[in-house]
């Protein structure tokens, strides 16, 4: 162990060669010198990321060269532990780029990107196709089974070691430059596809008579198209959302065709039929046949239940205008209205009982009985953003981690929620804990002079949901940061958020935080209740849509021989083949759809589906045990969220379910059953 310390300083030594003044110039190249060496990001200036990448990027390289060239024979120590500790500047500036990028976006962040993908894409390369580092961990894990390591070394190694052939380590010589290529061109194109959805997005404005406006930011969209009584306006908006970049300025559709072909041709070099199979292969679900199962056996009834709502939604229309046909930028409308008729449940009604900070209250509230944390805001600690709020997650005594939560739109902003890290929790190579740094990032309306951010019943869920991923990284207790937190397989990562999404929703947890802003009053019983019976209503557009969406994908990257693709055309045929209602469109268009173009959930969006399977049983547990906060649930929950990927993720489920997972509690949550 000693001596792999003793060269990986040396290589970083060798190639630290930051001149003092650069390295007093550029805060990546020293400590932050802040609490918990969280980024100072009011010292960090654009002009800082191309030098630190370029940087990062040397250092690792001769970590790896060091590696490669110990005369020792390969070991854990001096091979797997060094290669998983090696990049740590480049995963740094890494972290606060891309983050930042999202959330404060720039043309000249912007601009960076597009220098610095390609270059990464390389480095990735230069890495994975090392048949020299490679060979030292083959020969590592070809001895895996007389090393005596312990359980989270043995999947470390393994994992490492699946890491590399499925980055492309057995990839033909004759072959490598053409693979080099197509993660290059892939990586590029992800970026050019995802700022094409940030610019077309804030393209769009429409000023209104009252004097608001709309845009395509789906906290002002949503309730628009749910309101509006112009049915001319509803088409123009709900148009203006959902053709957005199928041509034009922003037009997606020739990347898709483009990427679709490309992911497969790298698919079929790694050795598999296509590129579903190669993402799957690394998944709980393990095959396409699989994955289809699995939302086909859902279809059926969601189908079922959307069409009984087609028909509610037909007549009302019809009472409004007589012979006129329900049109997709109608469902929203009418549902609502349909809604407020059926559960005397207005969106104006329910919000005031939901303020922004008594959502977020409540989300750190089931988190403290559940698992003891607790959330101090810190207003001293650096922030990139005023809008972005920072707390300090203490467990007892003990801090375990940050987290930053950063609420409203902004055009700098990418729409939708999502978490992030800009530190994952680890160890590092002395052993002392390195405690993570967490970002939660969503677009909620804006608070007023008078009022503050009020949010509907589906955006709590959604603070929920993205806490849940939160916890997942905060409560993590791993040792190496490949394995830590969140760096699960995709179809086991949304189980910590939703399963969070059942306490939001749930009377009993309902009454400790939704309180009415003004007055202080606790959310009455009869509204918890019209809540309550409104949980399955709807759930036949919301499932089918989802759902859509998911086989959408799965028909993208199941083709198995190269091909032309019309993306609208594909789309089209996509829908027509499940039977899907032309009154409802898949959850996003293809040209938008960034989960699979973008963000990584390429052949990955099932695992919304597959892991609210999960979800709904896990929560089921909690239930049937007549306690929400169960202490023992609790603690073999906690096991789970702690336990990161150092353990196969469904023996971590059996370990605490006692069972295998049922679709039952899923289908009796959606009305279905």
């Amino acid at each position: 162990m000693k001596r792999t310390l003793i060269i990986a300083a040396a290589a970083t030594l060798l190639l630290a060669g930051c001149k003092e003044k650069k390295a007093m110039d550029n805060p990546f190249f020293a400590e932050w010198g802040t609490p918990y060496e969280i980024p100072d990001f009011g010292r960090i200036k654009t002009e800082h990321y191309m030098p630190a990448f370029s940087e990062g990027i040397e250092r690792q390289k001769a970590e790896i060269d060091a590696i490669v060239k110990n005369p020792e024979a390969p070991t854990f120590e001096n091979t797997i532990l060094a290669y998983e500790y090696s990049g740590q500047l480049l995963n740094e500036v890494s972290a606060v780029f891309f983050n930042l990028s999202e959330c404060e976006n720039s043309p000249e962040m912007e601009a960076i990107a597009e220098e610095v993908t390609p270059m990464l894409s390389a480095h990735g390369d230069d890495i994975a196709l090392n048949a020299a580092l490679f060979e030292r961990i083959k020969t590592v894990y070809d001895q895996r089974d007389s090393l005596e390591l312990n359980p989270e070394q043995m999947r470390l190694l393994e994992e490492t070691y699946k890491g590399f052939v499925r980055g492309g380590a057995n990839v033909p010589a004759e072959q490598q430059e053409r693979f080099r290529q197509l993660n290059e061109e892939i990586a590029s194109l992800t970026l050019r596809f995802a700022q094409n959805v940030l610019k077309a997005t804030n393209a769009y404005s429409k000023e209104l008579s009252d004097g608001s406006k709309v845009t395509l930011d789906i906290p002002t969209w949503e309730p628009f198209m749910q309101t509006c009584t112009d049915r001319a306006l509803r088409e123009e908006v709900w148009h203006a959302y959902t053709d957005r970049c199928k041509e034009g300025e922003f037009d997606n559709t020739k990347i898709i065709d483009t990427l679709v072909n490309l992911r497969l041709e790298r698919a079929n070099i790694l050795g598999f039929p296509t590129h579903a199979d190669w993402v799957l292969d690394d998944c709980l679900a393990k095959t396409p046949a699989n994955v289809y199962k699995c939302l086909m056996d859902i279809w059926g009834p969601a189908l079922k239940v959307a069409k009984q709502e087609r028909d509610i939604y037909q007549r009302m229309l019809e009472k409004d205008e007589p012979g006129a046909k329900l049109q997709p930028w109608d469902w929203r409308y009418y549902a609502e209205k349909y809604r407020v008729e059926k559960y005397a449940l207005d969106d104006a009604v329910v919000r005031p009982y939901f303020a922004l900070d008594s959502v977020r209250e409540g989300a750190f509230m089931v988190a403290n009985k559940l698992y003891g944390l607790t959330f101090t805001e810190r207003t001293d600690l650096p922030t990139y953003d005023k809008e972005a709020r920072c707390f300090e997650v203490k467990d007892g005594e003990q801090t375990i981690g940050i987290l930053y939560m950063d609420f409203h739109p902004r055009a700098s902003k990418r729409s939708g929620a999502w978490m992030t890290e800009f530190r994952g929790q680890k160890r590092d190579l002395e052993g002392n804990n390195i405690i993570p740094i967490i970002q939660v990032v969503c677009n909620f309306t804006k608070p007023t002079a008078d009022k503050p951010s009020l949010l509907n019943f589906d955006e709590s869920e959604t603070l929920f949901h993205e806490f849940g991923h939160a916890l997942h990284g905060l409560l993590s207790k791993c040792t190496y940061p490949s394995l830590a937190g969140t760096n699960v397989p995709r179809d086991f990562v949304e189980l910590p958020s939703q399963v969070m999404e059942n306490w939001c929703r749930h009377p009993q947890v309902m009454k400790m935080y939704a309180h009415h802003y003004q007055t202080g009053e606790a959310i009455p019983d009869d509204l918890i209740k019209k809540i309550a019976a409104a949980q399955t209503y709807g759930q036949g557009f919301m499932t089918t849509e989802l759902l859509a969406a998911s086989l959408l994908d799965m028909d993208y990257y199941s083709i198995s021989e190269k091909q032309a693709i019309d993306p609208l055309q594909f789309e089209e045929q996509a829908m027509n083949k499940i039977g899907l209602i032309p009154e409802i469109i898949s959850r996003y268009r293809s040209p938008y759809f960034q989960h699979i173009f973008t963000t990584g959930y390429d052949a990955g969006y099932y695992s919304y589906t597959w892991t609210a399977i999960l979800d709904a049983d896990a929560f089921e547990a909690f239930a049937e045990s007549g306690d929400l906060f169960n202490p023992e649930l609790a603690k073999k929950f906690r096991h789970l969220l702690e336990s990161g990927n150092t353990v196969e993720p469904m023996d971590l489920y059996r370990a605490f379910r006692g069972k295998d997972p049922s679709a039952r509690a899923l289908l009796k949550r959606k009305g279905m059953l």
